[in-house]
């Protein structure tokens, strides 16, 4: 039988979401918010010559330059005030993240519930504002470097993009957490998808447009449009799957009666790094290419030559690598964010144990042979849908954006935003329910 939950979703309509006065804001202000986000990625670094660096732009679109100017909706391509994007506050909340399991004093303040998550917070933003200032300084120093691409090189170039880029990213942390509390979905997950969202169309008339010219035969395009489809299928289910354990609770005594003990699950996620691994793989593989792409090509030595060629897109060894670097942080992650023991723990504190596991030590060493090996197909999945797009970006050069690893993103942002929206109207006609049943209770009373 469908619990109450299920029945109201499978009654939810337009009537209802018209109903939503809370989830219309929160819409609205969502689209705002990403429509200012938009905006700013056209705002250049003021000294820069435009022209130069969009040339200059075009020898390393294939690098790392490529993939950060996918997570910033162009604005590297264009050397915008978010050219740095939200990637430093990520990579300060990764850090902060492996640091928790590290450091002791980290360790207990996640363990201090609401307020430690503040605290670690509060060092989140400082570790961005670190990142953020080191990568701003470096960006400037390589645009100075470059041939014509600076108006007037100098300190006051460098302090005022320094300025322009740090501040851009610390209002796109700003923004993304008013999108999370007073929006729908993560804003941080938001800004990302938005950025990849608005490059699609052109990376569509560009697919298409290698089609009119003869590039592309009709019957590859199309075959790429089925494969597209079929990953993202194969996203949705897998994002959706679960490892439920079955948890039981023993009976209690209220009173004089005896009640009878619950049964609930412990959800565990098929992919429970989401799309960090592939982020990770994709910045370290493609950071020698660019690297090189900076420095003069003559004064490579041979050895480095032969590595980056080895590295490039369609290699084998950049395929091995890529795919052994997926696996590795796919595991690593999953450690990270999930700790079977605190988990057996929490349910040995509440009376929760799984049926045929001792609580404690053994519940633990259960929970992460199951975690392991629901990883393991987490992996695969993630290598399949990462590597599949590269192979066909090498030998067809279709557009970067339609990768695995965008479409991944774009995917599991979907699906988290409709859940929370869903949420909302679930909520809503539990409101509307809960109102009748007072208002009929009062007209009884009377």
């Amino acid at each position: 039988m469908a619990s109450a939950a299920e029945q109201l979703a499978s009654n939810l309509n337009f009537s209802t979401f018209a109903k939503a006065e809370d989830l219309k804001k929160r819409l609205w202000f969502t689209l705002g918010a990403l429509l200012v986000y938009r905006l700013g990625t056209y705002i250049p670094l003021p000294g820069l010559n435009p022209d130069a660096f969009a040339q200059a732009f075009q020898g390393q679109a294939g690098g790392i330059l490529g993939l950060f100017n996918m997570f910033s909706g162009g604005a590297v391509e264009r050397m915008a005030i978010f050219a740095l994007g939200i990637m430093p506050y990520i990579s300060a909340s990764i850090i902060v993240q492996l640091m928790t399991s590290v450091v002791p004093a980290l360790e207990q303040l996640k363990k201090e519930g609401e307020q430690g998550r503040k605290v670690i917070n509060q060092y989140t933003r400082y570790g961005t504002v670190l990142l953020g200032a080191m990568q701003a300084y470096g960006i400037a120093v390589g645009l100075e470097s470059g041939s014509g691409l600076v108006n007037d090189p100098g300190w006051f170039f460098r302090i005022s993009t320094v300025i322009s880029l740090l501040g851009g990213t610390m209002f796109l942390m700003w923004l993304g957490e008013q999108i999370t509390s007073r929006g729908i979905g993560n804003g941080i997950s938001l800004i990302i998808f938005a950025g990849i969202v608005a490059a699609l169309p052109g990376a569509l008339a560009g697919t298409l447009e290698l089609g009119r010219t003869g590039a592309l035969s009709t019957p590859l395009i199309l075959a790429i449009i089925v494969m597209v489809v079929a990953v993202i299928a194969l996203i949705v289910f897998v994002e959706r799957a679960q490892r439920r354990l079955l948890i039981q609770y023993p009976k209690r005594q209220v009173g004089n009666r005896m009640f009878q003990g619950d049964t609930s699950h412990l959800p565990l996620k098929l992919n429970t790094s989401g799309v960090i691994p592939a982020i990770f793989a994709s910045s370290l593989l493609l950071l020698p290419a660019t690297l090189a792409g900076f420095a003069n090509a003559q004064t490579l030595p041979g050895w480095a030559t032969t590595i980056v060629g080895a590295l490039a897109h369609g290699q084998p060894l950049y395929m091995v690598l890529y795919g052994a670097m997926i696996a590795f942080f796919a595991f690593f992650y999953t450690a990270i964010v999930f700790n079977p023991k605190d988990t057996a723990d929490n349910l040995k504190k509440h009376g929760g144990f799984i049926p045929g596991i001792r609580p404690g030590e053994r519940t633990a060493e259960y929970i992460d042979y199951v975690l392991t090996r629901i990883t393991v197909i987490g992996a695969v999945y993630l290598i399949f849908v990462c590597i599949l797009p590269e192979i066909l970006i090498s030998q067809t050069g279709v557009p970067f954006y339609l990768g695995g690893t965008s479409l991944l993103i774009v995917v599991s942002v979907t699906l988290d935003t409709v859940a929370q929206i869903q949420g909302h109207l679930i909520a809503q006609q539990y409101e509307g329910l809960i109102k009748k049943s007072k208002l009929r209770g009062g007209k009884r009373g009377r």
